[in-house]
């Protein structure tokens, strides 16, 4: 399986915003407006430091979603909007995840061999573990992990690219 394609009810969009006080209110403004929950957003400086480039994932209508792009690219800072529907995509998010072992160490540590996921930190009770792919994937791990006493859990929302052209 692909772990790369998403839900046809997940959407992802790229903003290419000027790095100015109040942007990303006003684009978080414009979704929650009009009454839509943004699944996840990435925001961070991007090639060029005067711009940041903001990954937006929400799980609305492709017809809702059309508004609010044409909204988005009229906004004052707004330089760019990607929108990856159609897009050959690659998605990729970081879990980071806390797991008390008890005496399923070896288990928990198998199930991370398996999926690529690296140790970042142990102690005497605790394994420190990060994990990056695609959705799919992590929630794959995450389903698996839940036989363990995951303590703490962060995800760093989707980042996403549009494939170059061959």
């Amino acid at each position: 399986m692909d772990t790369n394609i998403m839900p046809t009810h997940s959407h992802t969009i790229s903003v290419l915003v000027e790095n100015k006080f109040g942007v990303l209110s006003r684009v978080a403004g414009l979704f929650s407006g009009r009454g839509y929950n943004i699944h996840s957003l990435n925001v961070a400086p991007c090639e060029d430091t005067r711009f940041s480039r903001m990954t937006i994932d929400v799980n609305e209508a492709s017809e809702k979603l059309d508004q609010v792009i044409k909204q988005l690219s009229k906004l004052v800072n707004v330089v760019e909007v990607i929108d990856y529907r159609d897009e050959p995509t690659i998605y990729r998010e970081v879990v980071l995840m806390r797991v008390r072992f008890g005496e399923k160490k070896q288990e928990i540590l198998e199930l991370c061999n398996i999926f690529g996921a690296k140790i970042l930190d142990a102690t005497r009770e605790l394994l420190t573990i990060e994990i990056c792919g695609g959705v799919f994937r992590l929630n794959r791990f995450l389903s698996l992990m839940q036989d363990y006493d995951v303590t703490m859990l962060t995800r760093s929302g989707k980042i996403a690219v549009a494939k170059p052209e061959a």
